[in-house]
């Protein structure tokens, strides 16, 4: 039985994601995500790990398990709600060599630095400078990383740290919430790059990759979500059921300027191209949506469907990652995530 499968078999998650203290979270991941990025960590005993974003507590009690007793493990989460009760948890179940913090992850947490390996199950707006000098030379980071200015536009990341610098091994599907530097109330709306925002009559938000190019009102990020639910011109896609992961990744690693993603009900997001006069965007149901049926979007929105499907609608596993160096002070500092063909 391999180290994942034995913690795993030693560890309850529904102890911990419906502790009957604390009642359920809803800040928990799909266990066997959870499972798949601690493989791709290779966590050994005895060794110093980080993860970022604590949630229920699950994680960090598999992270013990694989370091042993010799091995420590440090948890943050910007909620302390979260932290105080995993601590809780933890040491109710005799967990003595893990302790969580409530911080902003993405400064690392320096005091119990070096890490041989470190964890996200959070998706910070970069690689961060911190979390690459807090890691020891040959030691591993496992986390989502954004691959365009837009939310859930992110896959999970294998990076190695030599000499300061770090290297993509290899990119998975997947994501996580975006780290915030305050609690995350409503689990619905992205905590990142959401250029407006409507609550009535009932909630929709777009994101707009050309917001630099918008004014202080937001009023092309307005003027677009609107054209998008008043009286929209919609279509079926006649191809087969879309595949969201190889699509998105698709519309990043093109890089286009002009990428719009909205949720124009709770249930179900849309991706396409807008401009400050038209619009057009596909849901994950494969209804199209555009401002008009003439829509130059909508017809640059055709061509990259076309183009998506004559490549063979490929993984994200199968781009060539890159990173590369943000130091402009204009934002923060470390490393952007980029995928090519």
């Amino acid at each position: 039985m391999s180290d994942i499968a034995l913690a795993t078999a030693s560890v309850s998650e529904r102890h911990y994601t419906h502790h009957e203290g604390r009642g359920a979270t809803p800040h928990r991941s799909n266990p066997a995500v959870i499972h798949r990025e601690l493989r791709t960590l290779d966590v050994g005993p005895g060794m110093n790990v980080a993860e970022f974003g604590t949630g229920s507590g699950y994680s960090g009690a598999l992270l013990v398990r694989l370091v042993g007793s010799h091995g420590s493990v440090v948890s943050l989460d910007i909620d302390a709600y979260l932290t105080r009760w995993a601590n809780l948890i933890h040491h109710d179940r005799g967990l003595d060599n893990i302790r969580c913090h409530t911080a902003d992850g993405t400064a690392g947490f320096p005091d119990r630095a070096p890490y041989d390996r470190m964890v996200a199950w959070c998706t910070p707006p970069l690689l961060p400078q911190a979390w690459v000098e807090q890691v020891v030379d040959g030691g591993l980071i496992v986390a989502p990383l954004p691959i365009a200015p837009l939310p859930n536009m992110t896959v999970v990341a294998k990076i190695r740290v030599r000499d300061r610098q770090p290297q993509v091994e290899a990119v998975f599907t997947g994501g996580y919430i975006e780290a915030t530097t305050s609690p995350k109330g409503n689990l619905d709306l992205p905590g990142r790059w959401v250029d407006w925002e409507n609550r009535v009559p009932g909630p929709s938000w777009i994101s707009i990759a050309w917001r630099g190019k918008d004014d202080w009102r937001n009023s092309g990020a307005r003027t677009t979500l609107h054209r998008l639910l008043k009286d929209a011109y919609t279509e079926p896609y006649d191809g087969a059921e879309v595949d969201w992961p190889s699509w998105r990744t698709f519309l990043a690693a093109a890089g286009n300027p002009y990428l719009t993603m909205a949720g124009l009900t709770l249930d179900l997001w849309a991706l396409g191209h807008s401009t400050r006069t038209t619009a057009a965007v596909i849901q994950q149901d494969g209804m199209i949506l555009a401002d008009r049926p003439d829509s130059p979007s909508l017809a640059v929105l055709r061509g990259w469907l076309s183009d998506w499907e004559a490549a063979g609608r490929p993984t994200p596993e199968s781009y060539a990652p890159g990173l590369s160096r943000c130091d402009d002070g204009q934002g923060p500092t470390g490393w952007a995530l980029r995928l090519s063909r």
